[in-house]
């Protein structure tokens, strides 16, 4: 029956009932974790008389969208610890690192170049790692409990003692996991970049980095690290339209009459330019190079007048 009591009859066969629904703006991504999990799904209900209700039941997908094209997710992150390595005998020295990386958010298949420094100052070698985390947040009923893994991970050379280690833009891709979930009330999905330091004898030194995975990727223009040539490629568009090999000169026995300017004002042989003038600029060489000089006389066209009195240099 329908809202106002009319029954309608459907004849035998199929029928299709189209359904929308529009979604709220505020959805957090599908997840399925270890102590829970978020899921969509539409239910559809059919109501027959003397019969029992037939339902059905569809899952969807929903990805939260994370624009890392903002200040907060574009902003360096960095950070510098040290440890003094003890053991219960005496003191093998100090462990310090210092890390950077040039932005907070990423997605998944880009690589981090991660910026660092570690000096050893104790008297046995230390091993650097660098490693993602994952922490899952679950929160019911006042209590929270949280699972870490590592996403992907990256060991260095090990530093001698008395060592310095650098790391200019140690390259940490980033695989195929699920963005960040941060506004959810019952569970959240963070990321960190964590670059240890293990020290034999004792715990390791730790230094954490915050990160954000995102969906929507860095806008090519807003990367710090695209190349010169890259930015300034449309603004040379137009060299493509100067010819290859531009038009014969005019002949400068037509413009100079004298010999001596003929000779003193020819234009250099190809052979003694060489592949200066290959290339697209050869036009702009030719445009001055072939444009006729100026005529020049001894006798002045515009003699001073008699009647002018010569000027004092001294007054």
């Amino acid at each position: 029956p329908t809202d106002n009591g009319e029954v309608t009859v459907l004849q035998a066969g199929r029928h299709e009932f189209p359904f929308t629904f529009q979604l709220p703006e505020t959805l957090a991504t599908s997840f399925e974790g270890k102590h829970g999990s978020v899921r969509y799904w539409v239910k559809a209900k059919l109501h027959r008389p003397w019969s029992t209700v037939k339902k059905v039941k569809k899952e969807f997908t929903v990805i939260e969208p994370i624009d890392i094209n903002t200040p907060a997710l574009l902003a360096p992150q960095a950070g510098a610890k040290e440890k003094l390595a003890r053991a219960w005998y005496c003191n093998r020295g100090q462990v310090s690192v210092t890390a950077k990386i040039d932005r907070k958010g990423y997605t998944p298949g880009e690589v981090i170049p991660i910026f660092a420094e570690i000096d050893n100052c104790t008297s046995r070698a230390v091993v650097p790692k660098a490693a993602i985390i994952q922490t899952q947040t679950f929160i019911a009923r006042g209590t929270k409990k949280q699972k870490k893994s590592v996403v992907t991970s990256i060991v260095g050379d090990p530093i001698a003692a008395g060592k310095r280690e650098v790391w200019h833009g140690r390259a940490l891709k980033i695989p195929p996991v699920g963005p960040s979930i941060l506004q959810c009330r019952i569970i959240q999905v963070e990321y960190s970049l964590k670059v240890c330091v293990d020290i034999p004898g004792t715990s390791k030194l730790l230094l954490e980095l915050p990160l954000v995975i995102g969906t929507i990727p860095l806008h090519p223009f807003g990367s710090r690290t695209s190349s010169v040539s890259s930015q300034y490629s449309v603004n040379l568009d137009w060299l493509s339209t100067i010819p290859e090999q531009p038009e014969a000169p005019p002949e400068y026995s037509a413009v100079v009459s004298s010999p001596e300017a003929e000779q003193s004002l020819a234009p250099p042989c190809r052979s003694e330019l060489g592949g200066i003038l290959e290339g697209p600029f050869f036009a702009y060489i030719q445009e001055f190079r072939f444009r006729p000089p100026p005529l020049y006389s001894e006798i002045d066209p515009n003699p001073p007048s008699d009647n002018i009195r010569p000027r004092c240099m001294t007054c």
